[in-house]
């Protein structure tokens, strides 16, 4: 009895301290001072963590401002600072289009826009080398980062990490859309070119046989060939995941990373399907760039130029034939769908609303058309038996 009278004297005596009164009662019966100093160690590792993803290559400060302003707390504490009054200003943006997903038409915007509004257009005259070695990575981004601010730099490049190589992250943008109706353009784009001259293919694809550029797209398909199977169909998911040999392998990892990539670096990667509500959300979230970017691109003579580079010649596969490209592209409709969601999610928070027509269970999903196309870079491949890959179109 005596020494359970003692320990309630120390109890007594220890709450009765001034200032602790206020913190203690709160702490759980069964917490102890040693799982107390466990929670404490494990607050400051997470702290230290944290701090190192900043320092080496997390989510750029001035995406984060951005995101704060705009209220797309998508992976920022609800709690964090308050809003910043004035929108914070990107002067540098890299838009690393995909091919064959309106780039065309955004880049002929941009080329107004950035008369217009004063800002650097930086485009690249190498339209076949999306995967670069660390040099030329190294060399690229000193040349970007060199450029006269504000720029915008685009070009068919895979993601960079600028802050791998101790450059300041840009903000990113970029657009996709359906992965069949992407490859299905291409396809045709190739072989027949678009309205912008007839001869537009030869000049392009000038090494490709007859029985080559007249191959009927569901036999492509169905028998295999190595233009409509992978690695080739696993084509937009690499501009998102980077420069890592993984990102070209399809699979779980390079789609994963591509999604982390978006949610860190990315201030909007819109689908080419609502181009509009794209351009729409540019013009709200960059509007130092994309002012006034809708009344040009609903000017008559603006869509003339566009509708030029419309693909010829192209036509659908069989719904037997796109079932076997679906399912060889499982891992590219997984990102195109996660991508279309949060697009959709974003247009929703800015009062937008989306127009997407549904099909039944049984029905295939055929894509629809886009009356906006942009040309194809064609790839620099390693293999021998891929010359006819090799770019020889001159602008």
């Amino acid at each position: 009895m005596k020494k359970t009278t003692n320990n309630n004297h120390i109890s007594h005596h220890v709450y009765g301290v001034p200032g602790i009164r206020g913190w203690l009662p709160r702490l759980s019966p069964r917490c102890s001072l040693r799982d107390y100093g466990l929670c404490m160690a494990t607050l400051l590792l997470f702290c230290l963590g944290s701090l190192f993803y900043q320092l080496n290559g997390g989510p750029p400060q001035l995406l984060l401002d951005l995101r704060l302003y705009l209220g797309n707390s998508t992976f920022l504490d609800d709690h964090g600072p308050l809003s910043p009054k004035v929108l914070p200003f990107p002067s540098q943006v890299v838009y690393n289009r995909v091919g064959k997903c309106g780039s065309r038409t955004v880049v002929l915007l941009l080329r107004i826009l950035s008369e217009k509004h004063g800002f650097n257009l930086v485009t690249s005259d190498i339209h076949n080398k999306t995967r670069l070695t660390k040099s030329e990575q190294v060399e690229l981004i000193k040349n970007i980062s060199t450029s006269e601010q504000p720029y915008l730099f685009t070009r068919h490049v895979h993601f960079l990490n600028f802050s791998r190589f101790g450059a300041e992250q840009p903000v990113y943008i970029n657009i996709i859309r359906d992965p069949v109706n992407r490859f299905l353009s291409n396809y045709f784009f190739r072989r027949f070119g678009d309205w912008r001259g007839e001869q537009n293919h030869m000049i392009r694809t000038p090494g490709m046989k007859e029985e080559e550029r007249y191959l009927d797209i569901n036999e492509c398909i169905l028998e295999n060939y190595a233009e409509c199977s992978n690695p080739r169909l696993f084509y937009i998911i690499p501009y998102f995941c980077g420069q890592h040999p993984k990102c070209r392998d399809p699979g779980e990892w390079a789609l994963e990373r591509a999604k982390q990539n978006v949610k860190e670096n990315f201030l909007l990667v819109g689908i080419l399907e609502e181009l509009e509500d794209v351009l729409l959300l540019l013009e709200r979230f960059l509007p130092h760039y994309f002012k006034d970017v809708m009344s040009i691109y609903k000017n008559p003579e603006h869509r003339k130029l566009g509708n030029l580079t419309v693909t010829v010649k192209k036509t659908f596969p069989s719904p037997n034939a796109l079932q076997v490209l679906y399912q060889r592209m499982k891992y590219e409709y997984e990102f195109y769908h996660y991508i279309k969601e949060q697009f959709h999610l974003l247009k929703r928070k800015f009062g937008l609303k989306s127009h997407v027509k549904t099909t039944s269970n049984h029905e295939i999903s055929i894509p629809v058309p886009i009356p906006m196309e942009t040309e194809e870079p064609i790839e620099d491949e390693e293999e021998q038996d891929d010359k006819w890959l090799e770019d020889i179109y001159k602008r």
